[in-house]
């Protein structure tokens, strides 16, 4: 079960569902997090490793392997049960709350 303490911003959402496909290095994920946002999420590099960090810590990823290509270490990343629970609780938790403001009338997408 995911650690609810982990708060998920829209980053690390997209870094966890960039992930459920399976294992993906650095450069990889930015450009799946982009992709799945349609632009919106970019996360720079050193974002990027520092959410990576804190997930690993938390069990929440895992290190797949590691390989060196061209001279430099490519470390792939991919996400664990419990981070597979933690992108499903906080998709549940978003549809939530997107439900209701969709449904109300005064909105005019009741």
């Amino acid at each position: 079960m995911p650690r609810r303490s982990t708060e998920v911003s829209e980053p690390m959402y997209f870094v966890l569902a960039a992930l459920l496909d399976g294992p993906l290095h650095g450069h990889a994920i930015v450009g799946k997090v982009t992709e799945l946002s349609r632009q919106r999420v970019r996360p720079s590099i050193s974002t990027l490793y520092g959410i990576l960090e804190r997930l690993t810590a938390q069990g929440i990823l895992a290190v797949d392997r590691e390989e060196v290509v061209q001279g430099r270490n490519r470390r792939y990343f991919r996400i664990t049960d419990s981070g597979k629970a933690l992108a499903a609780a906080e998709a549940e938790r978003m549809h939530h709350a997107a439900g209701l403001v969709r449904a109300r009338p005064d909105l005019g997408t009741a």
